[in-house]
């Protein structure tokens, strides 16, 4: 009998309390995609950042392997 009446409590809890648990479990995971969203993204333009910087590092190696254009050497 007590556990057909606590059974009874958690359906009625469950009846009232299902749409602000519904808003809650919402938020919740708008919340853990906006994060997943932004880290791929974050992780995206910082790869991007450093392929760009490798070229750079890549160029001025070159012009430094090649030295200094002068009128003389040129």
């Amino acid at each position: 009998m007590i556990l057909l009446r606590r059974r009874r409590q958690e359906l009625d809890y469950w009846k009232n309390n299902s749409a602000r648990l519904g808003r809650r479990n919402l938020l919740t995971g708008l919340a853990i995609g906006a994060f997943v969203v932004g880290m791929f993204s974050y992780t995206i333009l910082s790869v991007k950042q450093e392929r760009i910087m490798e070229e750079l590092d890549d160029e001025a190696k070159i012009h430094i392997m090649r030295g200094p254009r002068t009128g003389a050497n040129s």
